[in-house]
């Protein structure tokens, strides 16, 4: 039984990640300011002896006197609707906040997790992107604000492992759909499965050739915990490598509704990366870990949640 303290715990993938690890006999602290998310993903486990809740912005610090064994941070907006409405918050979170989780690690000796992004890797001039790929970013754009501090957060967690501060692991993560996404999350799996059940237009930006590669929540938390309890600490990617165009899940999501909504091209955002597929050879080959489930199964499971958040 380990005791893991999760900043992000409210969150889409952090409270999917209390209620796994609880499952799996550990005793959870979670953490959160909800900037971008509320109680509700967490509201179920409200008197479990196994997790207790501190409302907090890490980027002002981290007090915790009892023991630790293991630190993820898991906070920071992560949709470009959030990260646009709060640019300074994310850049801080990324910065302070991460620093204030890494000097907590250093304080309990515990390992420590960063939660990275694919965006690190920008609008990427190959594909699939390998960890070792150093991307192509725009440091003025309007994705900048997340891109950066991610960016950022990985220089300093690697910092904090070379100098033998503290014993790290740097998650990568890819497009993740699934429950306990929000209503207005402002990403494409949520944005065209509402749409579809409200008989809406569904919106896809640019022409909708763009690619991603969409990664079921069960899987990515799998992939996850796989990385947290492993001894691997340079970068991992955790996605799923199917990729698709953004047009072609739009299209899928409303064959699988049966809706009739007409699909309508809006103008592609600025620097919106026209390709993104991880190679996930590493997690593979260190981590024993690759995707199981089907991208049909893992909507119908979405779809299931998002029709019982609409009644």
């Amino acid at each position: 039984m380990a005791e893991i303290l999760i900043a992000g715990a409210a969150g889409f993938i952090g409270s999917h990640l209390c209620d796994r690890l609880i499952g799996e006999g550990h005793n959870i602290i979670g953490v959160d300011n909800f900037i971008s998310s509320d109680g509700s993903n967490i509201k179920h486990l409200e008197g479990n002896k196994s997790f207790r809740f501190i409302e907090k912005n890490i980027s002002d610090g981290i007090d915790y006197t009892d023991k630790l064994d293991y630190i993820m941070n898991m906070a920071s907006p992560a949709s470009p609707v959030d990260y646009a409405n709060h640019p300074l918050e994310t850049l801080k979170v990324g910065s302070y906040g991460t620093h204030a989780c890494l000097e907590l690690a250093r304080e309990k000796k515990a390992v420590f997790l960063m939660a990275s992004t694919s965006e690190i890797y920008g609008d990427p001039e190959i594909s699939p992107q390998p960890e070792g790929y150093w991307g192509n970013v725009n440091t003025v754009g309007p994705r900048s604000c997340y891109d950066e501090a991610k960016r950022f957060s990985e220089a300093l967690t690697h910092t904090y492992q070379v100098e033998g501060w503290a014993d790290t692991r740097i998650l990568r993560t890819f497009n993740t759909f699934g429950s306990r996404m929000r209503l207005k999350d402002g990403r494409a799996v949520p944005n065209f499965i509402i749409q579809a059940l409200n008989g809406e237009p569904i919106t896809v930006y640019g022409d909708g050739s763009q690619t991603r590669s969409f990664c079921y929540v069960d899987d990515q938390v799998d992939g996850i915990i796989k990385l947290l309890f492993s001894s691997v600490t340079s970068p991992v990617n955790i996605g799923n490598p199917k990729e698709m165009t953004i047009l072609e899940m739009a299209e899928k999501i409303r064959d699988t509704l049966g809706s009739k909504s007409e699909i309508v091209m809006k103008p592609l955002p600025g620097d919106d990366p026209k390709q993104r597929r991880p190679d996930i050879t590493k997690a593979k080959e260190l981590l024993g870990w690759e995707p199981k489930w089907s991208l049909e199964d893992g909507l119908e499971k979405t779809i299931e949640f998002f029709r019982k958040a609409l009644a």
